[in-house]
């Protein structure tokens, strides 16, 4: 097995120390009194925001900059958070990954991190999460193993999302956008506040036809929030969304030979797998919040969350435009959890508890019977199940001063997951399961002085298996995995070293935390034949291991300078540190489609041939080990300013054996706002140019098998999404 540390943790030390001697000028004063230690751990609400005390790597990023980005998509937002790699879909779709994690999937499984929102963890039947840009209050990325807070998927961390609330959001705001490729976009806003209460509704549609051919997407929400004062302590906050998308998931083309020819992707021969996609969800929550005094506060949140999500899948052979299956899928989300804490000058403490009551309901009809497989009749049922899931879960955290500058932190969560699946075509399926998984973090902040610290941290996360995985397989484009009931959670451990300062140098104030990272995760789940391919007898099993090790910077000046910047930079390395199993598979020349097994006295030649590749050391697709991102703000006049952002990205593999590398790319885009408050209200307009100087490179290339059946895997077979060149945005907004 490669080392990484022999050559490069020499390297990474001295650029961390580098950062310390250069740094150390920043502030000399004498550590004053650090006052009440308070626990900012939270998975319900963003009210506590202080990095003081806290022993991991944090990224937060604000409504303020959120709203003054004016970006399509969060991929955009959160490219600027070191560690972290997403994949865009159609519209505002993304999948995300932390720190190398589950990159090597690009299917509807689930990401590996733990996207909250307003306390609640979704997971979308796409395996993507959809978010509605414009009632984002906040963002907050915790990396690492996160399941100490959030439970299971929290592999390696995870995103928080807070929606607006607020007096801020008081009055009448109406917005309206528009920009290349038929994007298009209105709001209006309702606000009011008052003594003892405050709230808004918000209502929005965004619509997009695409670069690519089939690729429109809408989305329309309908959202909001009333906040009600019960005293000058405490509060109950009601919140509401309503979202019904529509899109399509295309883009994709086979080859670069296509990717050069037909970047739109217009050739009707090639369809993505699961397409025509039609979301609505619905979040309902309310939440109480006391200040029971000082130092003491209790919060409850109680929701109900529900996804019905309705898409064709397997397309024709014959004709790509039609396919095999109608999937209608049902999920509803109902929960409640309840934090205490209470701060104090050596001591703080926080007691938790986390219960939720799921259900997941699938259907799956035939569409066309000529490449089903099985029996089969049109508009009859393929598939239909249901999948009861119960969590029940105590969390908690301590901190404590065992000395004037250091200050320790240690979690730990115990969830219990029951599993409750019935097919209700089949009794003789039905099948429950039951984890008991323990999660941890142990770490501490060292407070060199009132500007520096020194943070560490070991935590873990884990994902329990689901019940296709356990019981009943999965359909995936070419054939079905046979179930595991023997199979164990996967698990990850973390570690961490960082520094963070705030204070100027050089005479410019800025803030800069700085990482080194390692994350191994065990006991990978996938089909024993390899990531999306076939073989006779393949069933899920914890096939393997990954590491990733790296560097995360992130360094920001203040924003009220004439010049301000930001950078986000990560080196990283992901390898798989066993994977012995892995069958790529190329068309067999033999085959003959027209032998028939009970006729022919020769046995009949398989489709595929499979090759067996042990990529144990092998790089994970898609994760550069390089990505640096830097914006510099500019305000030539009073109310105007301009944005200049690079994002650069290294060359990285494509596939698992590591054969087609891809090379890296940078592109730059242009922001211009220009705001103007007055007496009778504010408004605002602004300009935007994605890929300024119309960069030509690929969104995502992923490689799996030979895809076009020629007998040979190469360049030709990988599936790729070109990037859709130069495009402009602009926008005009009140508020009265």
């Amino acid at each position: 097995m490669k080392s990484f540390f022999a050559p490069h943790f020499g390297l990474h030390t001295a650029v961390l120390m580098t950062g310390v001697s250069l740094l150390a000028p920043i502030s000399t004063a004498v550590a004053e009194e650090l006052g009440i230690i308070q626990v900012e751990s939270t998975t319900i609400d963003d009210r506590f925001e202080n990095k003081r005390d806290e022993p991991s790597n944090i990224g937060v990023i604000s409504a303020e900059e959120v709203d003054a980005a004016h970006t399509q998509n969060i991929q955009q937002l959160l490219q600027s958070v070191p560690g972290i790699t997403t994949e865009v879909q159609s519209g505002d779709s993304i999948k995300i990954h932390i720190r190398g994690v589950e990159n090597q999937v690009y299917m509807g499984e689930r990401p590996g991190v733990a996207v909250v929102i307003d306390g609640v963890p979704v997971f979308e039947r796409t395996g993507r999460v959809n978010i509605d840009l414009d009632n984002i209050e906040s963002i907050k990325v915790v990396k690492g193993g996160a399941s100490y807070l959030f439970g299971d998927d929290a592999l390696a961390g995870a995103v928080i999302i807070t929606t607006k609330r607020g007096a801020a959001n008081a009055g009448i705001r109406l917005s309206a956008e528009a920009g290349s490729f038929g994007y298009k976009k209105g709001l209006a806003r309702v606000g009011t506040a008052g003594e003892s209460f405050n709230g808004h509704v918000q209502v929005s549609r965004r619509e997009l036809d695409g670069y690519y051919d089939d690729s429109a997407s809408k989305a329309d929400y309908v959202n909001g929030k009333l906040q009600y004062y019960l005293d000058e302590a405490s509060d109950l906050t009601f919140g509401f969304e309503h979202s019904d998308r529509e899109k399509n998931s295309h883009g994709s083309v086979l080859g670069v030979t296509a990717a050069e020819l037909d970047p739109r992707s217009e050739d009707p021969a090639y369809n993505d797998y699961a397409n025509r996609f039609d979301v609505v969800l619905d979040k309902l929550f309310l939440t109480y919040a006391s200040d029971i005094d000082n130092h003491s506060n209790l919060m409850v949140n109680t929701y109900q969350f529900t996804d019905q999500t309705r898409f064709l899948s397997k397309p024709l052979d014959a004709d790509p435009s039609s396919y095999t299956y109608d999937n209608d899928y049902y999920q509803v989300q109902r929960g409640v959890k309840a934090e205490y804490r209470s701060g104090g000058e050596s001591l703080a403490w926080m007691l938790a508890t986390d219960l939720r009551d799921n259900r997941y309901d699938n259907e799956v009809t035939f569409l066309d019977c000529s490449e089903a497989y099985g029996a089969c009749s049109v508009g009859g049922l393929y598939d239909d199940n249901t999948t009861d899931e119960k969590v029940s879960a105590i969390y908690g955290e301590v901190k404590f001063r065992p000395a004037d500058k250091l200050v320790m932190t240690l979690n730990g969560r115990y969830d219990v997951l029951d599993l409750d699946y019935a097919d209700n075509l089949d009794s003789t399926l039905d099948d429950s399961k039951q984890f008991k998984v323990a999660s941890w973090r142990l770490g501490g902040n060292y407070a060199l002085n009132t500007n520096f610290d020194f943070y560490a941290n070991a935590s873990t996360g884990f994902r329990a298996p689901t019940v296709e995985q356990l019981f009943v397989g999965s359909a995936s484009p070419t054939m079905r995995t046979e179930g595991n009931p023997d199979l164990e959670p996967e698990y990850a451990l973390n570690t961490e070293l960082g520094m963070r300062s705030r204070g100027s140098l050089f005479g410019v104030s800025m803030d800069i935390d700085l990482a080194l990272f390692q994350i191994d995760r065990k006991d990978h789940i996938q089909s024993t034949a390899g990531q999306y391919t076939t073989a006779s007898g393949n069933i899920y099993d914890n096939t393997g291991d990954m590491r990733s090790r790296g560097l995360e910077l992130a360094l920001s000046t203040d924003p009220q300078r004439k010049l301000s910047f930001d950078v986000a930079y990560t080196y990283m390395l992901s390898e798989y540190t066993k994977y012995d199993s892995f069958y790529l598979q190329t068309y067999n020349p033999a085959y003959d489609s027209t032998c028939s097994p009970y006729s022919s006295p020769v046995p009949c030649a398989p489709k595929y041939i499979s090759t067996l590749y042990d990529n144990t050391d092998n790089e994970v697709p898609r994760v550069p080990h390089h990505h640096l991102n830097v914006t510099a703000h500019v305000m030539p006049k009073t109310n105007w300013l301009v944005s200049l952002e690079m994002d650069a990205t290294s060359s990285y593999y494509a596939d698992e054996i590591n054969q087609e590398k891809i090379g890296g790319y940078t592109t730059f885009n242009l922001l211009l706002n220009y705001d103007r408050p007055s007496d009778s209200g504010d408004w605002g307009l602004f300009a935007r140019v994605d890929n300024l100087f119309d960069r030509n490179y690929y969104n995502t290339v992923r490689g799996h098998g030979d895809g076009n059946d020629d007998g040979v895997y190469d360049q030709e077979d990988l599936s790729i999404v070109v990037n859709q060149g130069r495009t402009y945005t602009a926008g005009l907004s009140v508020h009265f």
